[in-house]
């Protein structure tokens, strides 16, 4: 059965989940809510490999608003790595869970602590928080109690262990029934995820979209090689030669302070989403980078993980992750929903064992490519052994042991 002729109907939907659906115009499934719906319903725990953007938030929603609808006092609890997921997430969640009376709350760093305890008394059955927040509510305020917890989701597990999130998910997991049904989602399974999964799941069920580690697909990826202090000049090229939306990740916060203003001076419309911007701020940026007013969006790791936006053309790493798993989570936000997208990364002649990182990860060589106006590099290769490959080049020079193919730039 092909993707477009994947139906909702079947998986043990519960015909006013189903009515639900089809009024906010769910109607066809993604292949991760095809694997995830049936089993989360029938209250197995399950581990998804999933990148954001595939549908996991209703693959765990539909499963735990049908569970809590049918009960009169189990809660469910999600948590999720950073704010701007919080609130994507929440947004999702609500629209399945409003027909049936059911109350959600988003507990997260930034926002006004005295709202989420107001907001508490109401009495909601759905937790979204970040695993800080939730244990300020939970082990300090104790404004929450987790003990009615019968569903609980780790949404992009992975991000929450590499933002260093385990001793908070640890604790909070003592607080929280141990009968309950467990649903967690990553974009990969390093074996960190693995342990967790043993420890706090029972006999979860696998579900895979793609292979772990693998590069999101329909996303056409580009490597120049440039002098650090050529950069600017290549983005200018690159931003004049595509048109739409582009999201463009910086290493550093200060960085992407600099790039706006030089994005800025290069007369496009840009914003920015980083630790040192305010709740409020990067909302507002995130919502404006939805709608259009912005045309770049400019990121860092943290602040970005969780975007979630349709229609981005272009990804930009303007700075190389250090971790080559954070390559997949980039080029991830672009080529979704079925379009094609394209993926644009800089990188300097000192970062060839970075790449060789990246490449591994993702399984594939990177195509080099070449500016007609910027002057492209060589990457400097590290002193391995007297039977080192030779090196080979972008473009009759030297830059790495692999296959890259180098291309010229051109015109979309």
């Amino acid at each position: 059965m092909s993707d477009s002729t994947l139906t909702f109907y079947g998986l043990g939907i519960a015909p006013k989940v189903l009515e639900v659906l089809n009024r906010i115009r769910f109607t066809t499934p993604t292949p991760i809510q095809h694997k995830a719906i049936p089993l989360g319903i029938e209250g197995k725990d399950v581990m998804g490999v999933a990148q954001t953007g595939t549908g996991k938030t209703l693959a765990f929603s539909i499963p735990m608003v049908q569970l809590l609808a049918a009960s009169a006092t189990g809660m469910g609890l999600v948590l999720v790595p950073t704010r701007e997921l919080a609130y994507q997430v929440e947004e999702t969640v609500r629209k399945v869970a409003q027909p049936f009376g059911l109350r959600s709350v988003i507990l997260v760093g930034g926002a006004s602590m005295h709202h989420q305890v107001q907001e508490l008394r109401r009495g909601p059955r759905l937790i979204i928080a970040t695993p800080g927040r939730l244990i300020d509510h939970l082990t300090e305020q104790r404004t929450v109690k987790l003990d009615k917890v019968s569903v609980l989701v780790l949404d992009e597990a992975d991000r929450m262990l590499d933002m260093g999130f385990a001793p908070q998910i640890n604790e909070i997991l003592r607080h929280v029934p141990k009968e309950r049904q467990t649903m967690l989602f990553s974009a990969t399974m390093p074996p960190a995820i693995m342990s967790m999964a043993a420890r706090h799941m029972k006999l979860p069920v696998h579900v895979q979209v793609a292979p772990s580690g693998t590069a999101a697909e329909r996303v056409a990826q580009e490597l120049f090689i440039i002098r650090r202090e050529a950069k600017n000049d290549l983005l200018q090229k690159v931003l004049g030669q595509y048109r739409g939306s582009v999201l463009l990740f910086s290493r550093t916060k200060h960085n992407a302070s600099r790039l706006v203003r030089v994005i800025r001076q290069m007369g496009h419309s840009v914003a920015e989403i980083h630790s040192d911007r305010s709740l409020g701020q990067r909302k507002a940026a995130l919502d404006g980078f939805k709608v259009g007013r912005f045309r770049v969006l400019v990121a860092t790791d943290i602040a970005a993980r969780g975007i979630d936006v349709k229609g981005i053309e272009l990804v930009i790493n303007y700075d190389l992750p250090d971790d080559a798993e954070n390559y997949v989570h980039r080029i991830g936000r672009t080529g979704r929903a079925g379009m094609e997208g394209r993926a644009i990364s800089f990188a300097t002649p000192d970062q060839f064992e970075l790449v060789e990182n990246i490449q591994k990860t993702i399984r594939a060589d990177i195509p080099v490519a070449k500016h007609p106006d910027i002057p492209g590099e060589e990457f400097l290769l590290p002193v391995r052994s007297v039977n080192a490959p030779r090196p080979v080049s972008s473009g009759n020079k030297r830059f790495s042991g692999r296959r890259f193919s180098a291309r010229r730039f051109g015109r979309r």
